[in-house]
């Protein structure tokens, strides 16, 4: 049963949620380090460790062949979803592209813009006992459409030394250049600093658990990441007329993702918030991934009934979810109350299953309360930008003095010597 609690209580759990993650912080060093200094012996032997595979006879990098057999494994109807998704995803994207920029002023001076797309982007995409093709076209179908060149995707095998065929497929239909058999930190570290067996990127990108979460703040710095997109979590804030059994559904979508994901009702009808946790328990007896949304929803789930929609809004922001829903009668209504959240679902029909296939944006979103500051997964991700300067002589002739003024505040004289050398002011 979801438990009902108070908007304290809850930021309290979360806030412990985040704490529970830098539990793992000290195996992930030890893990990237080994990385770092041994290479490709060190990805292989924590892969041999954790995920129980022997990359020496599974093969490391998938072959034309796997990707060729994984095509003529996957149903005809799961093939056009993924097309289908795909198509939707690029098309959301390509709304984004912006390029470069010039601005001319009238003295002839040139400012503007370059914007490049990155050159080689690591994907991390969540493997093993499970599939996520949606992971591999939400975040390399975005790369695509910027323009990226060579993208390079990391998926943990399964026990038998496989990928799965659908992520195979996934792969293919989103433009994937090399799919490489590693998981976990050590397939972040490899990424990032390169082995014998990988070239090192220039960002990686995508989700994954608490161990990658914490393996990319830990290379950071070396390479670009996208964000910490961490456990799963999602916030409904309902009122009267949402449906108790359509809400449950929509928390346990998150639940069963991680025993540390969060799910969180927050509504203003207390009888709702009591018909929505008998939905949950009935729904989750006949869950397949019960035990995992059972614990994530005993230690970082709940109802809370508020006392009217301006405090719902207020401890949703608080709360920075990466998916909110406004399940309510007006949602377009407070939509501009909204300041914290990585994807914002507005109505009865827009349940959050719906951004984690086949929208369009992607569903790589900022978890953890880092919605404060961070965007979803976009082209922009995969960009670069350069500011262009171009001086006239009459602009550099106006605005010189300024220059030396500042530099000589700052203390910087070799600055305005800088200038005035061209200004033929000579050296003072």
């Amino acid at each position: 049963m979801l438990p009902i609690l108070k908007g304290a209580e809850v930021r309290q759990r979360w806030a412990g949620r985040l704490l529970a993650q830098e539990g793992a912080a000290a195996r992930v060093r030890e893990i990237t380090a080994a990385v770092q200094r041994e290479g490709q012996a060190a990805v292989e032997r924590y892969t041999r460790e954790l995920d129980g595979v022997d990359l020496r006879e599974a093969g490391f990098r998938v072959t034309r062949e796997e990707r060729e057999r994984a095509c003529q494994a996957v149903p005809t109807d799961l093939v056009q979803a993924i097309y289908k998704a795909r198509d939707n995803i690029e098309a959301y994207h390509r709304r984004e592209l912006k390029g470069s920029w010039l601005d001319t002023d009238k003295t002839g001076t040139i400012l503007g813009q370059v914007c490049r797309p990155l050159k080689r982007v690591g994907l991390y995409v969540p493997g093993g006992t499970a599939a996520y093709p949606s992971s591999v076209l939400m975040t390399a179908v975005p790369a695509r459409v910027a323009g990226v060149a060579e993208i390079a995707l990391a998926t943990p095998p399964r026990r038998d030394g496989s990928i799965n065929p659908l992520l195979l497929v996934a792969a293919s239909v989103a433009g994937v250049s090399e799919i490489y058999k590693m998981g976990g930190a050590q397939a972040i570290a490899a990424l990032a600093f390169g082995t014998e067996a990988v070239a090192p990127v220039d960002k990686i990108a995508g989700p994954g658990n608490i161990y990658v979460t914490l393996a990319k703040k830990e290379v950071y710095g070396v390479v670009d990441i996208d964000m910490l997109a961490g456990p799963s979590e999602i916030v409904v804030i309902a009122d009267s007329q949402a449906r108790p059994e359509w809400v449950a559904a929509d928390l346990l979508s998150q639940a069963e993702h991680d025993a540390l994901a969060g799910a969180v009702l927050i509504t203003p009808e207390e009888g709702l918030a009591h018909a929505v946790s008998e939905a949950v328990e009935r729904q989750l007896a006949t869950l397949p991934r019960r035990e995992i949304a059972a614990r994530s929803l005993a230690s970082y789930g709940a109802a809370v009934v508020v006392t009217d929609m301006e405090a719902a809004l207020d401890l949703a922001n608080a709360l920075a979810p990466e998916h909110l829903e406004l399940y309510m009668a007006e949602p377009w209504a407070w939509l501009g109350r909204v300041e914290n959240a990585g994807a914002i679902f507005l109505g009865p029909y827009s349940s959050e299953p719906l951004g984690d296939y086949l929208a369009g944006p992607s569903h790589v979103l900022p978890t953890g309360g880092t919605a404060r500051f961070y965007s979803p997964l976009s082209v922009a991700t995969f960009m670069k930008r350069s500011s262009l300067i171009a001086a006239s002589p009459a602009y550099f002739q106006a605005v010189g003095g300024f220059i030396q003024d500042l530099a000589r505040a700052e203390g910087l004289e070799a600055h305005a010597r800088a200038v005035a050398l061209r200004l033929g002011e000579g050296l003072k």
